[in-house]
Formats: C-alpha cells, sequence, structure tokens
C-alpha cells in the first residue's frame, strides 16, 4: 500500500476554551488534491496553519512521507497563504528572483513564469498587478523551492470569474505535474471542480469525508424539478410528487428524472422555465447542517 504524502492523526487545536480544530484524522495520497471545505469559522485554515507548523499543535500527530516532520519539511512544500503582503516598489519579476535566491535549488525563472502566465507581467511594479495576476504570482512563489507538496488557503477568493477559472487551471496542471495539493476552500464549485477527494469541516470536526461523486451518492438523493407556479393551473394536491413552494416556483423531487417528467408530461403541465437541478456539493453541505456554505 502506498505511504501516504500526509497523514494527520486527531489533530487538535485549542485557544483556551475554544477548541479551533477538535480532533481531525486524515491521509492524503501522493499526486492528488485533496479539499478542506467549510464555511467561515468550521476550522479549515486554523488545521491548515497547524499543518504547516506555522502555529503549534495542541494535540495530535502528522506525519510527512510516513515520520514525523522533520527541520527539512519547510524546504520540501510551498505555501501560499490567503492574504500575503507583496513589496510595493518590487517588479514582479525582482520579486521571483528574490525568492529564488532564498533556496539552493530553486525552480527555473522560466518555469515559473510558463506555469503561472505571468510573461506579460514581468516588468510591472507589485502594486500595479490586477488582483488575478497577484495570486498568480502567490502561486508561483509557493512553487520556487520545487515542493512536493502545495498548500493553497482559498486561492481564488475575491476574484472575478475569469480570473478564477484561470488560477484553476493552473492549479489542475500542478497537480498533472506530479506535485500533491491541499486546498482550503469555502466554494463548492472549486472543490468540485479541482479536488479528487474532499473532507467537509465543521466546528472544528470532519463530518464528512469522500469523492465528490461518492459525497453527492452518499448524502444526496433525487433530482429537482423546478416551474414557475404560475404556469403549474392544476390543484396542487393532485400532484402525486413531493413539492414545496420556494420563491414564486414549485420545487418537484422526483427519484428519477425520466419518470418524473413522463409524469408530469401526462399531467399535461406546461414545462415552459423548467429548470433542473441535479445533486452537488452544495447540496451535501446543506444537508449535513442545514446551512449554506457560505453563511
Amino acid at each position: 500500500m502506498e505511504t501516504p504524502i500526509l497523514e494527520v492523526k486527531n489533530l487538535v487545536k485549542r485557544y483556551k476554551a475554544v477548541a479551533a480544530v477538535a480532533g481531525i484524522s486524515f491521509a492524503i495520497r501522493p499526486g492528488v488534491c485533496f479539499g478542506l471545505l467549510g464555511p467561515n469559522g468550521a476550522g479549515k485554515t486554523t488545521a491548515l496553519e497547524v499543518i504547516e507548523g506555522i502555529i503549534p499543535a495542541t494535540g495530535g500527530e502528522m506525519l510527512f512521507n510516513g515520520a514525523p516532520r522533520a527541520a527539512s519539511f519547510h524546504e520540501e512544500v510551498g505555501i501560499q497563504f490567503q492574504h500575503t503582503t507583496l513589496l510595493d516598489f518590487l517588479t514582479v519579476r525582482d520579486t521571483l528572483v528574490t525568492f529564488r535566491n532564498l533556496y539552493q535549488d530553486p525552480e527555473p525563472l522560466e518555469y515559473l513564469v510558463e506555469v503561472c502566465n505571468l510573461d506579460e507581467i514581468m516588468d510591472q511594479m507589485n502594486n500595479r498587478i490586477s488582483g488575478g495576476q497577484a495570486q498568480r504570482l502567490m502561486l508561483a512563489l509557493a512553487l520556487v523551492n520545487r515542493p512536493r507538496l502545495v498548500f493553497l488557503d482559498e486561492p481564488s477568493t475575491g476574484l472575478d470569474p475569469q480570473a478564477r477559472r484561470n488560477l484553476w487551471d493552473i492549479v489542475r496542471s500542478i497537480k498533472e505535474s506530479g506535485k500533491t495539493v491541499i486546498l482550503t476552500t469555502h466554494s463548492m464549485d472549486e472543490a468540485e471542480y479541482l479536488c479528487d477527494e474532499i473532507a467537509i469541516m465543521d466546528h472544528g470536526l470532519i463530518i464528512a469525508q469522500g469523492t465528490p461523486a461518492e459525497l453527492i451518492r452518499r448524502y444526496c438523493t433525487g433530482t429537482v424539478i423546478s416551474l414557475p407556479r404560475n404556469r403549474v393551473k392544476m390543484e396542487l394536491a393532485r400532484l402525486p410528487l413531493p413539492y414545496k413552494e420556494v420563491n414564486g416556483r414549485l420545487e418537484i423531487m422526483v427519484e428519477n428524472l425520466k419518470d418524473g417528467l413522463e409524469t408530469l408530461l401526462a399531467l399535461q403541465l406546461d414545462l415552459t422555465e423548467m429548470t433542473v437541478h441535479s445533486p452537488d456539493l452544495e447540496d451535501v453541505f446543506i444537508n449535513l447542517t442545514g446551512r449554506k456554505l457560505r453563511e
């Protein structure tokens, strides 16, 4: 059996009487993207900072390649922090060169520029680049030391949709190059696009873990067919399917989409403006916690 690149056993982090991380355990296979999901305050960023060695654990054990983290751990990992201030008076090129000089065997500058798509901004000052460009630069800095394991803490927060998707494609290319990625996010779209395996945290605990498809199968059933309420002229008491009314629409729950549509067509319902919603990770989280991920 392949040795996990990272194994966390009963990790605890307390601040006085508050347990920000209340005893979590997981193992990560090499070469995958592992996601920690949860709302603000769930404990995912604290857990990541303990694993990275930035803050000490209150209890638990962490193994890197099957052994306790050694002094060389920080030479073998890369970290992209959620909030980092770049020096305004340096250009993107100067920043990369400065960070490369901190390591004995850094990645070639050309590699960092190509992977993170920085070529067009190399001579711009750090305070003149956009949010998406800054995040790509931060990612390049996390890759400078040729890490085997890369930590990304909510890397796309605050980015516009195009910048987010560009960053996601870069993260996928990093994983495909053989590196292992640990990602925290409160974006279900991001997790579903990037992650091979997901652990959902709430109140300092892991409440569910598995691949995106496994989590959806385990915690969600059926499909929702949504229709404008004013287009459904029949008495709802005659509707042979479970439903609820939400914001002027009728949400009809069906176990099988084909059978559900056939039932509605047989009732001669007007299906104009119909939408179909298959279960996703957001539904998983709502079913587990009773609230949306961003609450």
